[in-house]
């Protein structure tokens, strides 16, 4: 069975000759993309190739492209916040690949405050000994508008294939944790979350990898434990 390990050697093996390689973690919403990088990082920081410092590996999620909810609201958009056109798709892909051409002494990425459900500028800052990014979030397999920018600036994409009810149980559970009550986290998901998960499930086959529920599960029960 695959495990965490496996992944962080395969991770590892795309830094080579010392260049800087971004790895994405593409996946429905709820489907533990944030849960395994923030693993696979946490392991990969542990044991840092010969002369590198622990940041020589860095997550940054896709998800401090969110629109803000001023913007959303003035596009009309809030009432869908997560579907592909509320995020800055371009600003997401020009970001990737600055970091791609590895030519500043530092780079600094916007973060997603899940409490505030707002992007935080200037929130996480990529040095020049940062090697190995990992990325994710929901499009990084899209080919549609500004998202086809983005795939060709990652080395690979793995894709989280969480069984469907288990995603949509961690999303009703997400959204009452942020607010909102069962009937109402129920008709967002369904309204919302599923078609959004039904137009990135067609983006499947586009991956590097494909990462079974078992070892999504394993991980998520590891990262609880810890």
């Amino acid at each position: 069975m695959m495990t965490l390990q496996d992944l962080a050697t395969r991770a590892r093996s795309l830094v080579r000759g010392g260049h800087r390689a971004l790895l994405g973690i593409a996946g429905g919403p709820g489907a533990g993309k944030t849960t395994l990088a923030e693993s696979l990082v946490d392991l990969l920081r542990q044991t840092p190739p010969d002369g590198r410092s622990p940041e020589w590996a860095a997550h940054v999620p896709m998800d401090g492209f969110h629109l803000a909810d001023v913007e959303l609201d003035r596009l009309g958009r809030r009432d869908r916040k997560g579907a592909p056109d509320t995020f800055d798709a371009a600003g997401y892909a020009a970001l990737l690949r600055r970091l791609r051409e590895d030519e500043d002494d530092v780079i600094y990425a916007p973060a997603f405050e899940r409490d505030l459900e707002q992007p935080i500028a200037g929130s996480i800052p990529i040095s020049r000994d940062t090697r190995l990014i990992v990325t994710e979030g929901n499009y990084l397999l899209l080919d549609q508008g500004d998202w086809a920018q983005v795939r060709p600036q990652l080395d690979e994409v793995w894709y989280c294939d969480l069984g469907p009810d288990e995603r949509v149980r961690r999303l009703v559970s997400r959204h009452e944790q942020f607010g909102k009550d069962h009937d109402a986290a129920v008709s967002w998901v369904m309204r919302i979350d599923q078609p959004n998960a039904d137009l990135i499930a067609g983006t499947r086959p586009h991956a590097d990898l494909v990462i079974p529920e078992s070892v999504l599960l394993s991980i998520g029960d590891r990262k609880t434990a810890g």
